[in-house]
């Protein structure tokens, strides 16, 4: 789920291959197609630049499968209220493709604050096999950009962090390439995976025959510059993730502030089967 990509994003980190543990435990489900909506509120604020009231909604939309690739839409509208001042409004709307290999990514992200014109990002990457990853940039600028050391696009970020939680494993380190900051930047991500539950949540919205009795797992992921793994995180998501991929209780920190996302409504869908 970096599924949100609100403001991301020790030395550059190739992803962490999984232990013996996780290699031989039982394979984890597939991601199942969704669509899901989170309302948003100001759960803490810190400091004099903290909002003293925000709200907001995320909407998002995930379908595909190994053979046929996946799809990703999203949008997240915020509104935040400062101490003194009127209130500011962001609206950012991502759609992705990513093939079912993990190897070639297209992305779309579009920023709009208030009234003003909205910033695009618009390309496409590639692994270059072990060595790196290629960017065909078309927005904001043409531009073709080689990002060295291998990494991880979002979907399979997420397919390694459940196959971790699967085996039990704690951690797991990776590079991840998302399109964010201009399609230019690879992050370290860190994600640390707790016990797994399968205790009813509380939202209605997540008590739905496709997540009845299904394991779930606390996960929160850091995003650090590269080499900056030392220091604060730009951002930090923190979610209880169903072993098939879907999120609930959401987290999104800030910093000097921190959002809560409960989910609101919840529709899974048949995924097709593979027909290679």
């Amino acid at each position: 789920m970096k599924l949100f990509r609100a403001a991301v994003a020790a030395c550059a980190l190739a992803p962490l291959p999984l232990s013996a543990a996780a290699e031989t435990a039982a394979a984890p489900l597939a991601l199942a197609s969704h669509r899901a909506v989170y309302d948003l509120s100001l759960l803490k604020a810190t400091g004099a630049k903290a909002p003293a009231q925000a709200r907001g909604r995320i909407a998002f939309d995930f379908s595909g499968s190994a053979c046929e690739g996946y799809v990703q839409n999203f949008r997240q509208l915020t509104e935040l209220q400062p101490s003194e001042g009127t209130a500011k409004l962001s609206d950012m709307r991502s759609a992705t493709f990513e093939a079912g290999d993990g190897a070639d990514f297209r992305f779309r992200i579009e920023t709009k604050i208030d009234n003003a014109s909205a910033e695009e990002i618009d390309g496409k990457a590639q692994k270059a096999g072990g060595a790196g990853v290629s960017v065909d940039l078309a927005k904001p600028k043409r531009a073709r950009v080689e990002l060295s050391g291998p990494a991880l696009f979002p979907t399979e970020h997420l397919r390694k962090i459940v196959a971790a939680a699967v085996a039990g494993e704690p951690l797991l380190e990776a590079r991840v390439f998302d399109g964010t900051g201009d399609g230019e930047k690879v992050f370290d991500a860190l994600a640390i995976i707790g016990k797994a539950t399968t205790e009813a949540p509380q939202e209605k919205a997540a008590q739905v025959d496709a997540l009845k009795d299904m394991r779930r797992w606390p996960v929160a992921i850091s995003y650090f510059d590269l080499g900056k793994k030392d220091g604060q995180p730009i951002y930090v998501l923190s979610f209880d993730l169903y072993e098939n991929g879907v999120s609930r209780a959401l987290k999104l920190d800030y910093g000097d502030f921190v959002l809560r996302g409960d989910m609101t409504d919840l529709v899974v869908t048949p995924t097709p089967a593979c027909k290679k």
